[in-house]
């Protein structure tokens, strides 16, 4: 072989040497992109999952918080519910009580004989008596 043979073998080899350098080099930089633009997704994608929890953990603090007001509105209610009920039974005893006295003053009703009151008895047993 001669001294130009070699040469240009050894060129050959230096330029495959370098155009595999390049496609190490090219392939290595599209990697790394590629990997680059993977992270970025998934970064988006946690911040994404972050804000959603965050938007449930309130969606829920609200919830828990209506719970609560439900409570104290149902537990308010039932207070007013009772208080009303202590009012209309003090109101049938009072009218009961002047019913009581009416006939107690009245000369056509028979008060010495306790009559026997039914509760399904729509008719007063006495004249002018009148049944609440």
């Amino acid at each position: 072989m001669s001294k130009h043979t070699l040469l240009y073998i050894a060129i050959a080899v230096i330029v495959v040497i370098i155009v595999i350098i390049l496609i190490v080099v090219f392939v290595q930089r599209r990697r790394r992109e590629v990997n680059s633009r993977r992270a970025t997704e998934l970064r988006q994608g946690a911040q994404s999952d972050v804000l959603d929890a965050q938007q449930r953990d309130a969606q829920a603090a609200r919830a828990s918080a209506d719970a609560k007001q439900a409570e104290v509105d149902a537990e308010r209610l039932r207070r007013e519910a009772a208080d009303k009920q202590r009012d209309a039974e003090a109101a049938q005893s009072h009218a009961q009580e002047q019913v009581r006295r009416a006939d107690e003053i009245d000369p056509d009703v028979d008060t010495r004989h306790p009559r026997a009151e039914t509760a399904d008895s729509d008719t007063p047993d006495t004249p002018g008596s009148t049944r609440l």
